[in-house]
């Protein structure tokens, strides 16, 4: 059991606390930096960045980029990003928002007078958002440079990425299992095999490429090659051509237009107390304020006198996501078509009054539907730089829309808009979406303590809260909080049922006493990628030792040096 005090690690075992059983991963430590992201090679490729004196912006702009191609079913370079990145010569911290707005003819009209009442989740229709990624790469890059030091060259943060698009990689049982379920009947989400160019770089003779299989994307590696030598210019510039072309002619709406003005945003940090510690988060259009609020709730609640894993602890957590939730889906949006009062919804007095309410009975609510297409991992370098970064394409394999030749897969974030005018995520021009992506941090007396985050839809707040509260409030080592047994309160996307999912491994008598409070349980298999798959950095402030952990729900790896 690993204790926090005071930042400092006081025992350690490989016990599980709550139900005995080991630890199916060790921590990983390292003194000069760590990496933790959810598939190996994109780990190796920012460890290897940070070996060569790279600073950890740098090592995500590797990883980011390797596991776009490692990674396909999951996340990609058509789709968006996050930072979150502490600087540590000047202990600033700051927010990267690389979403994509909507194009300049993506109209509420355009979708209705052909006849939808809901954007297409799939195709070029489903396509109607710029993918801001390689500019996210871009814009971090370009303050690693300016403002903490950074040497490497643009071209060789791309190198892994390129080499295993061209030579391959052997593919993952994720991806063999993300394929399979996407060729299903289904036109609305599935049936992918009905896209020319998804069939024919991702399945071969019509079949899934098994894992263990040397996948390789030879269109993709050759754009990665261009924006290697010529920047994110040339994704935003020469290569959005034939985006365009390509969108427009299977009657997309995107233009060159919009590519060529699109622009990420320097944003400053949402943050609240917890038990000490400031949690951080980005701004909407994200959820984060979703994430933070959970934890504004739980900091007037004594979390730590009920026992971890009991039903009591589960419900008091749920019960505070529904708050939360409630507060996130009547107002996150886009903030520049929308006035949202972040402050009064993140205050202490907001926290206050929602934590007194939990004993009160709530209707069930309606949350949005999420899907687990995403990407988080945590880097930490020598010199104490941090970064929380996410990137997305929605649902796994997004659009499953890929411009002839590019070898690009594109979002479907956009399908999230709503064509209602009256809503406030309704569709309209140059608007960004309300983002599930929120990256996360606690510093303590202004410096790192915990990067953390995970990918999953509407399930990141959520498994963001029983990281922190397993942590700080348990004592918990970052890879037993990781495989405690988790929990998914909502609908996976397509689902018409808004259960609360809990792992396998929960106790049946647990299960009972939540079912007895009212909650509608759904039991899920004991490691289910549906739980999403989380990464955290714990750093001891004294020591400057630094513990990785990574989500056996997925393919990664939590690598120090």
């Amino acid at each position: 059991m690993c204790h926090y005090t005071d930042d400092r690690i006081t025992t350690y075992s490989l016990l599980r606390k709550g139900d005995g059983n080991m630890q199916y991963r060790a921590t990983t430590m390292g003194i000069n930096g760590m990496v933790t992201t959810p598939h190996y090679l994109a780990s190796q490729a920012a460890l290897k960045v940070l070996q060569q004196g790279g600073n950890a912006i740098e090592a995500a702009i590797a990883a980011a980029s390797t596991i776009g191609v490692v990674y396909p079913h999951m996340n990609g370079i058509g789709g968006d990003n996050f930072w979150l990145i502490y600087n540590a010569e000047n202990g600033e911290l700051k927010g990267l928002n690389a979403s994509g707005r909507a194009g300049e003819h993506a109209t509420i009209d355009f979708y209705t007078s052909k006849g939808y009442n809901t954007i297409p989740a799939r195709g070029a229709l489903a396509a109607n958002t710029v993918p801001g990624a390689v500019k996210g790469w871009s814009d971090a890059y370009a303050y690693s440079a300016e403002q903490m030091n950074g040497s490497l060259a643009w071209s060789t943060l791309l190198e892994d990425a390129i080499h295993y698009a061209k030579d391959g990689f052997p593919t993952t049982p994720s991806q063999q299992h993300w394929t399979e379920v996407n060729l299903e009947e289904d036109e609305q989400f599935r049936a992918l095999q009905r896209f020319e160019e998804f069939s024919r770089i991702y399945l071969q003779q019509g079949k899934p490429v098994q894992a263990g299989s040397i996948f390789t994307q030879p269109d993709l590696a050759n754009t990665l090659q261009h924006i290697a030598q010529h920047g994110a210019s040339y994704f935003y510039d020469t290569l959005a051509k034939d985006i365009v072309r390509d969108l427009q002619q299977h009657g997309g709406v995107l233009t060159e237009n919009d590519f060529a003005q699109h622009t990420s945003t320097w944003v400053d940090p949402l943050s609240v107390n917890y038990r000490g510690y400031r949690a951080c988060n980005l701004p909407p259009n994200t959820q984060g304020l979703a994430s933070l609020s959970i934890l504004n709730i739980l900091q007037n609640i004594d979390v730590s006198s009920i026992p971890e894993g009991s039903a009591q602890y589960y419900h008091v957590v749920v019960e505070a996501i529904k708050r939360a939730f409630a507060d996130r889906d009547k107002y996150v949006t886009d903030p520049e078509f929308y006035d949202i009062p972040v402050d009064e919804l993140l205050s202490e007095a907001r926290g206050k009054e929602l934590a007194a309410s939990i004993a009160v009975e709530m209707k069930e609510l309606q949350p949005l539907d999420p899907k687990g297409d995403t990407v988080w991992f945590g880097i930490v370098d020598r010199e104490g730089n941090a970064v929380s970064f996410i990137q997305s394409i929605y649902h796994e394999f997004g659009s499953g829309f890929i411009p002839k030749g590019t070898g690009v897969l594109l979002q479907n974030r956009g399908s999230f808009f709503s064509l209602d005018e009256a809503h406030m995520n309704c569709l309209q021009p140059r608007k960004r979406t309300f983002h599930t992506l929120n990256p996360a941090m606690l510093l303590k007396d202004g410096k790192p303590a915990l990067v953390y985050g995970t990918m999953g839809g509407e399930g990141q707040p959520q498994t963001q809260a029983a990281l922190v509260t397993r942590i700080i409030d348990y004592g918990m080592n970052v890879q037993e909080a990781i495989e405690a047994p988790r929990w998914l309160y909502g609908r996976t996307w397509g689902a018409s049922s808004n259960t609360l999912k809990v792992e396998s491994r929960i106790p049946t008598h647990v299960q009972q006493q939540l079912i007895d409070a009212g909650h509608e349980l759904e039991i899920m298999p004991p490691l289910t990628d549906v739980m999403g798959h989380a990464g955290a950095i714990w750093i001891d402030q004294q020591t400057g030792v630094k513990f990785g952990g990574t989500d056996p729900r997925s393919d990664g790896a939590a690598v120090g040096y």
